[in-house]
């Protein structure tokens, strides 16, 4: 609850100044001001429930408003960056009329130029407010534009095929295909359809192996579960794997939420190990608890990782990318993370890679290969710009 009220707060104080930079900072005439004003409260409500649902509210009511709040939320974010934009224009060009009215005034005059004094107010002001006008209409079209074509693009998550080339791969799993799930994010913008959705894709695929990389869920148990039945229809012959996400631990006890993937057929993987057989020859799956699982869920890979054989190829599932640093100094081959969608939103890939040391794609850290998803769904606003939903699958090949 207290989240809650912090995020109405925030949002509330977001509203007031969306207020005074599209309504005030124009000076829109009435009716428009009131009409405007008025979306601008009813979206904020929209948003609150948005955040809501799923945790305080059940999404059989809620998620239908709640959606649309948290597309306004999308349309908010770049309606914050543009509109910050004028603001900051706006204040330099006042500064910069102050300047010169003030060397205007304190200058000689010259008596033939007496009666030729500087642009008048009135003619500045009215200038400056058509040139706001048209700078926050291209702003309120930019963000709505940019964010519907999010919406569209995060709706469509699509297969990637990866590639692998891995040097201690045994070679009864050469090409071994395993499929990547991560970041559904079902609860307060997505349902049951999309969990559906997602499944059919991955089955299509026929991998080999299946693993899930966290951030599954937005909510609690009890207001959510149902919506991840269909993962139930998860098929490959090596199996089904998955480990907490950040997300597990927030609206619920992440312990309880690994126990709910258990019953749906998914092997949670708790700091833990299992070796699957190919032939002959065998590798480890290892799964740890995500970089932030608070007590006792911390992620423990020393233990994950006790008593295997260091000859055995290891295949780590880590929610972060981040945890690949340990994987590296302990002889992990390779790990499989998510929680970064790829930034999700432009410009937010810059700020993740601030604290990942990857945002998406294959990557090296160490000795240890990392490849991060970008994940199949969305966290908050349901929009994607700059980094399109996926589904990965991964072809592992020996030297």
């Amino acid at each position: 609850m207290t989240r809650l009220l912090v995020f109405a707060v925030v949002t509330a104080l977001l509203t007031y100044w969306f207020h005074r930079r599209l309504v005030r900072a124009t000076r829109l005439p009435r009716p428009w001001s009131a009409i405007v004003d008025s979306c601008l409260v009813v979206l904020w409500a929209l948003a609150v429930i948005g955040i809501a649902s799923g945790d305080q509210f059940a999404t059989t009511w809620a998620r239908p408003p709640g959606y649309v709040g948290w597309v306004w939320l999308g349309v908010g974010f770049y309606l914050l960056l543009g509109l910050l934009l004028i603001a900051i224009a706006s204040a330099i060009a006042r500064l910069v009329s102050a300047a010169r009215r003030r060397r205007s005034t304190t200058a000689p005059s010259d008596s033939d130029d007496a009666g030729a004094g500087p642009t008048t107010g009135p003619t500045t002001g009215r200038t400056r407010l058509v040139v706001v006008r048209v700078a926050t209409a291209a702003v309120v079209v930019g963000a709505l534009v940019t964010t519907a074509y999010g919406v569209v693009v995060a709706a469509q998550p699509r297969v990637v095929d990866v590639q692998v080339t891995l040097p201690r791969l045994p070679a009864e799993f050469d090409g071994l295909r395993v499929a990547l799930v991560s970041d559904l994010h079902i609860g307060p913008a997505r349902g049951i359809g999309f969990t559906r959705r997602v499944v059919d894709q991955v089955n299509e695929q026929r991998p080999d192996l299946i693993l899930i990389a966290g951030d599954l869920i937005d909510g609690t148990v009890a207001k959510v579960a149902s919506d991840l039945e269909p993962l139930a229809a998860l098929s490959a012959p090596l199996g089904v794997f998955g480990v907490s996400g950040n997300h597990e631990f927030y609206a619920d006890d992440g312990g309880r939420w690994l126990d709910a993937w258990d019953r749906l057929g998914i092997r949670t993987l708790r700091n833990e190990r299992v070796s699957i057989d190919r032939g002959a020859q065998s590798i480890d799956i290892v799964g740890i608890h995500d970089y932030t699982s608070p007590a006792p869920y911390e992620p423990d890979l020393p233990a994950a990782l006790n008593g295997r054989d260091p000859a055995t190829f290891a295949l780590l599932l880590a929610h972060e990318p981040r945890q690949a640093f340990e994987a590296s100094d302990l002889g992990v081959d390779m790990q499989i993370s998510g929680h970064t969608h790829g930034g999700q939103m432009w410009p937010f890939m810059y700020l993740v890679d601030l604290q990942q040391p990857s945002v998406s794609g294959l990557d090296k850290i160490g000795n240890t290969a990392l490849y991060t998803t970008r994940g199949a769904g969305a966290w908050g606003p349901p929009v994607r710009v700059g980094a399109p939903p996926e589904i990965t699958i991964l072809e592992l090949r020996g030297r």
